[in-house]
């Protein structure tokens, strides 16, 4: 027979997940079991429209969150004829669009390092089992919760921008399509003195986002291969330089003499994959594989744009 393992407060609740007869209002929100409960965040959960299936209440760093389950209708996205945008991620420009519009990078965890390792050598000396030890450890905890609320609201903004609104002041609707870089996310962290700031950035959860969201509003999100030469061609002549080096942060092309952002040009090169406006475009490519082929660095790979959710290929001409 198998012991009984009650809950302990001291580990925290988790999380429990009630059905039945659930009722939202505007300010408040009723539970089977638990009643009439305040919100203090008011506005966000969904009231029109919808059918309510269940309700999630989970506990973080002292604090007690709601999530509802809902079914609703969601009409057939229309057709647009927007502009397509590329854009290129990275760690001191969170986004760089090809339109020219920056977002920064918040740095979520860099701004709090300095508290959350105070914090923790706070936790190591105090005693185990003590009061003091667990105040510490909710001080703990609520760092943590910030930094990770920080980086989520940044990539809710930009992902809802890219997919729902246009990028440019000047320009409206929503784009038919966003170009983003099939990055080697595994491969760029064994880099230790980035790792810890592409992990920051959080490249793989703003993909997500964009998938999803790009099916809500019909922005179709595509992937450019990961050998794609986005930050060494340029994007005026389509000349590839063999080496750029991480620091270098402005473009200056050896060909034609463009001095431009490196992850502006970066940007402009993946909305010219898909648009073809550079009649240099599939000519670089094909240099490009030549290239890769030809000094056996690692098998050539044709450029191809693929969308969100479907299978790769590539190939060596």
């Amino acid at each position: 027979m198998r012991d009984k393992k009650f809950k302990s407060k001291k580990h925290g609740l988790g999380g429990f997940r009630l059905t039945g007869a659930i009722h939202i209002f505007d300010r408040a929100i009723q539970l089977p079991r638990l009643g009439r409960l305040r919100l203090k965040e008011r506005g966000y959960l969904p009231v029109e429209g919808v059918q309510i299936l269940s309700a999630t209440v989970s506990e973080r760093a002292g604090g007690w969150f709601v999530s509802v389950q809902v079914e609703r209708e969601i009409p057939d996205p229309k057709a647009t004829y927007k502009p397509v945008v590329g854009v290129d991620l990275g760690i001191l420009a969170l986004a760089t669009i090809s339109d020219g519009t920056r977002i920064e990078n918040p740095h979520a965890l860099k701004r709090d390092l300095g508290k959350i390792k105070r914090l923790q050598r706070v936790v190591s000396w105090r005693k185990k089992g003590s009061a003091n030890r667990e105040k510490a450890v909710r001080q703990l905890v609520r760092a943590h919760l910030r930094v990770a609320n920080v980086r989520k609201d940044a990539l809710h903004q930009i992902t809802s921008r890219l997919a729902t609104l246009a990028p440019a002041a000047s320009a409206g609707g929503t784009k038919s399509a966003v170009v983003l870089e099939d990055l080697n996310v595994s491969g760029m962290v064994k880099n230790h003195h980035l790792a810890q700031a592409i992990v920051d950035v959080g490249f793989y959860e703003f993909r997500r986002q964009m998938d999803y969201k790009g099916q809500w509003y019909g922005c179709q999100v595509i992937l450019a291969d990961q050998f794609y030469p986005s930050s060494k061609r340029c994007s005026q002549c389509g000349h590839i330089q063999a080496t750029l080096d991480m620091g270098t942060r402005v473009y200056i092309c050896e060909l034609c003499g463009l001095m431009i952002d490196r992850d502006l040009n970066a940007a402009l090169n993946l909305e010219q994959l898909t648009t073809g406006s550079s009649p240099e475009s599939y000519a670089c490519l094909r240099q490009y594989r030549r290239y890769r082929c030809r000094e056996s660095v690692s098998p050539g790979y044709q450029a191809v744009l693929v969308e969100a959710g479907t299978e790769q290929q590539s190939t060596c001409e």
